[in-house]
């Protein structure tokens, strides 16, 4: 016996009351099995209650497309009741990607003609979520028409519509700009916050229309006026602020319009100087219409007196109980340091205060501010407090704490011996979270402080004697060994005496290479100190040969050959022993970036000199191809143009003569928000269809960039070939820059057209920016 089909609140109580998954997967198949049975009797009074259950089991996530061209029978019925099904059911059951969604275009336009209110609100609803390209452009003007009609139930629907079109269709805007106007003068809440909303879309998407809506920009500040003096409306009032929505959304698009326009910003600076200091802050309501207010002022060209309101706006957030608000100032404040910084650092204390809440997002945000707040007249101050927060704070932050108390150091350090202290303690309390590149800086700084010498090793040699597991144990190593005639003498003025014996700095460089806790490349330094102190200490060298020979067996590779080569430095070449372990000489750091601009420059000028003729020059391309041995006829020369950097590249690439680096100039293809992206080319000589890419990533901004990956793509006629990146933080405020090599093979010589995937974290916000480069200089392929 065929049981009936249950009613939807007999399927809704029998569905519920299923005690398995099993159960219910039952009742279910036995309900769907029954609407499509009814579905294929084509029982037009009980479609719509068909239907109407079939949603429902589409909302429990079960399978339910086959009721979709029943939806489309339905919008197509004249009845209000079926109607409505069918349109609930296109929107839950249809989507673009599949082409039934095409197959409703007429019925809509049809009702959106009707002049039915309800049936038009219906198909207005449909189109605005199920509205593809297509669909459109081809009721665009039905729409516009009805955002003119007398009913404000029909214009709200119709405002958003258009909105759904703009963001579908932005070629549509021009549509939609005469109406905007006269929308502006309504006095309907929900009609007006759409005409608003729409705008916006409008100005963010077409030039035109952005400079068409700066001529209202008067009329929007009387609006919101109004809203701040005398209210719109109590219904919409919320915690005694009057229709923050509204007020909310009118800024967004204030900050659009005045945004590098000085007349429109002009216009509102009384304005949103009237909103920042009237608006009531013990509401949540308020405090999201005052943080509107800060972003409009800090995005136009505003007062200096009104950016200064504004930062302490941001600053009054910071004291606020709510913990989002502290996290929205924070951030707020990070991205506006740059421009404002002398008004953020009165806040200064209040930051600092954050670092110590207990929760992550705001201690790391606290953080980056207190980094990007460093400068040359509160580096001490700051780096004291940080490092108070290094020594407690959690593990996750403990590398960017450390990396930008390095970068701070190294940037606004008042003397050298601040610098090596500072270094040192950073070392000592972040352990191994500390960046890779921190030994190499501390050495070098090291060695070019000769007047600190004696203070470094002394420091050093107390820190490793305390605890030889500090990643400074590779640092005090080198020191000692460069400078353990130093630490021998006992004397030195910026500390107290300090009395050392042979035996015992011997003895600590042995407990390190037998630490099972120190890492070859620190027995490396180990064992190449004690070497050092053979030439330094005036005692017998025979421990030091012992030790020597010992890890002359060892399992290292490494460790194994420095140990024979020490070996036979003591046993073969022991009268150059002292002359090649001397002291390492000075490196200099590279200069500015200017500078290596100017040096190139002039090595350029310099080169030009020695460029032969250019009947030299086509002689020696005929060299060039007799050394090849093409075979075949001779293909003539090509034209050689009178450059003088051309013609060095083919000069350098004679077997005879030592490789140089092809002067293919950089590119710059990358900026935004302080992180750039530079493009350096180099083309081996010996593989001409080989080109190499180091892509250098630099931030210039107050915040790290984590979590930086960067990806690459050819055409299929070229073999890629990505090699491991030097990191994936890229430190604020032009640190060390992020370099990763990319090996490209071109054997067709095709132009070259490379594509790029940049994904990272910066500013608390997860990007991705997808971009292709054209521009690629014609050396780099022909």
């Amino acid at each position: 016996m065929v049981m009936p089909s249950l009613k939807l609140q007999d399927l809704i109580e029998e569905i519920r009351g299923a005690k398995t998954q099993a159960q219910e997967r039952e009742v279910i198949q036995k309900e769907c099995a029954h609407i499509r049975a009814s579905f294929r009797d084509g029982d037009p009074l009980h479609r719509h209650r068909q239907l109407a259950k079939l949603l429902y089991v589409h909302m429990l996530g079960y399978p339910a497309h086959f009721g979709q061209m029943e939806c489309l029978k339905l919008i197509a019925s004249p009845r209000f009741t079926d109607k409505r099904v069918g349109y609930l059911g296109a929107m839950l059951l249809l989507d673009e990607r599949q082409d039934a969604h095409l197959l409703i275009t007429n019925s809509i336009k049809n009702d959106l003609s009707q002049g039915i209110q309800a049936v038009q609100g219906l198909a207005l609803c449909t189109l605005s979520t199920v509205g593809s390209a297509e669909m459109c452009r081809d009721l665009a003007t039905e729409v516009e028409k009805l955002l003119l009609q007398p009913g404000p139930y029909v214009r709200k629907k119709a405002v958003l519509t258009a909105v759904h079109m703009i963001r579908k269709v932005p070629e549509l805007s021009n549509i939609f700009l005469p109406p905007c106007a006269q929308l502006l003068h309504e006095r309907h809440h929900g009609v007006l916050l759409g005409t608003i909303t729409l705008i916006t879309e409008l100005c963010e998407r077409s030039p035109a229309a952005l400079k068409h809506f700066r001529k209202v920009v008067p009329q929007l500040v009387q609006i919101l006026w109004t809203l701040v003096t005398t209210g719109y409306s109590a219904e919409h009032s919320i915690s005694g602020v009057s229709d923050p929505f509204l007020q909310v959304q009118i800024l967004r698009l204030l900050r659009i319009l005045g945004r590098n326009h000085e007349e429109s910003s002009e216009t509102m600076n009384d304005l949103l100087a009237q909103v920042a200091t009237n608006t009531d802050t013990s509401r949540n309501a308020g405090n999201a219409v005052l943080f509107e207010t800060v972003l409009t002022i800090m995005d136009i060209r505003s007062v200096a007196g009104l950016r200064v309101l504004a930062v302490n706006i941001l600053g009054r957030f910071l004291l606020n109980s709510d913990k989002n608000i502290r996290y929205v100032a924070l951030t707020s404040l990070l991205r506006v340091v740059q421009s404002d910084h002398s008004a953020v650092q009165r806040h200064r204390p209040t930051v600092v205060e954050c670092l110590r809440e207990p929760d992550a997002s705001l201690s790391r945000r606290a953080l980056e501010l207190s980094l990007a707040l460093v400068n040359s007249s509160n580096v001490r101050a700051m780096t004291q407090e940080l490092q108070s927060f290094l020594e407690s704070c959690p593990p996750d932050l403990r590398a960017d704490c450390a990396s930008g108390i390095l970068l701070a150091a190294e940037r606004f350090a008042p003397t050298k011996r601040w610098h090596i202290d500072t270094i040192l303690r950073v070392l000592t309390t972040a352990g191994n979270h500390v960046r890779d590149d921190a030994v190499a800086n501390l050495t070098q700084l090291i060695g070019g402080a000769q007047e600190l010498h004696a203070y470094s090793v002394r420091r050093l040699y107390s820190a490793l004697a305390e605890d030889i597991s500090q990643p400074l144990v590779q640092v005090a190593a080198w020191c000692i060994g460069e400078y353990g005639d130093l630490l021998l003498e006992g004397s030195c003025e910026e500390m107290e005496p300090l009395q050392v014996e042979e035996e015992e700095v011997l003895a600590l460089l042995e407990k390190v290479l037998q630490s099972h806790m120190s890492l070859p490349a620190t027995r490396g330094y180990a064992l190449t100190a004690l070497m050092k102190l053979s030439t330094r200490l005036r005692g017998d060298n025979n421990r030091i040969r012992q030790v020597v020979s010992i890890y002359g067996s060892c399992l290292d590779v490494e460790l194994q050959q420095r140990a024979v080569e020490y070996n036979a430095l003591f046993q073969k070449y022991d009268y150059m022993r002292a002359a090649i372990l001397e002291k390492m000489p000075l490196v200099e750091r590279g200069g500015t970036q200017d500078e290596e601009a100017k040096e190139s420059k002039e090595a350029q000028h310099s080169e030009a000199a020695l460029v032969p003729t250019e009947p030299q020059a086509s002689k020696l391309l005929d060299l060039l191809d007799l050394l090849d041995g093409t075979s075949g006829a001779a293909q003539p020369p090509p034209p050689l143009e009178p450059s003088s950097e051309g013609t060095l590249v083919h000069l350098l690439d004679l077997p005879c003569v030592s490789p140089a680096p092809a002067s293919i100039p950089n590119l710059k293809v990358f900026e935004r928000e302080g992180l750039q992206l530079n493009l350096s080319f180099d083309r081996p000589p010996g593989t001409p269809a080989l080109l190499l890419i180091t892509v250098t990533a630099i931030n210039t901004s107050g915040a790290d960039v984590t979590h930086f990956i960067c990806q690459a793509a050819v055409p299929k006629s070229f073999q890629l070939q990505l090699q491991a990146p030097s990191g994936d933080t890229v430190p604020a405020q032009g640190g060390l820059p992020v370099t990763q090599l990319l090996r490209i093979l071109n054997p067709n010589k095709a132009p070259l057209r490379l594509k790029l995937r940049l994904t990272y974290n910066h500013f608390g916000q997860s990007v991705q920016e997808i971009f292709e480069v054209n521009n690629l200089p014609v050396e780099t392929w022909q």
